[in-house]
């Protein structure tokens, strides 16, 4: 997968990857998405670190309330994309 992104991306990219502490990302973060956009983020992040642990999808969507075509696309995501999954999942253990 080939994932170019765009000088407004990169400069968004360059500010997170600034960010010194956890409570300089909150605020960063609460500024620039909403709550449920937060809340859709971890939600995300916390089907991916299940899907590493091998739980069923069933018990995925009922711990987070999304889809299992949400969760399939993480799953793809966990296994063939970008490799940003794998390597946070591997970075916090």
């Amino acid at each position: 997968m080939k994932y170019r992104p765009t000088k407004d991306e990169k400069e968004l990219l360059f500010a997170i990857s600034s960010l010194e502490d956890e409570d300089e990302t909150l605020w960063f973060l609460r500024d620039l998405l909403t709550e449920a956009e937060i809340k859709e983020f971890a939600n995300r992040w916390k089907a991916a670190k299940m899907l590493s642990k091998h739980i069923a999808y069933k018990k995925i969507e009922k711990e987070t309330g999304m889809s299992s075509t949400t969760i399939a696309r993480i799953q793809r995501w966990l296994q063939g994309g970008m490799g940003g999954y794998p390597l946070m999942i591997e970075r916090i253990k």
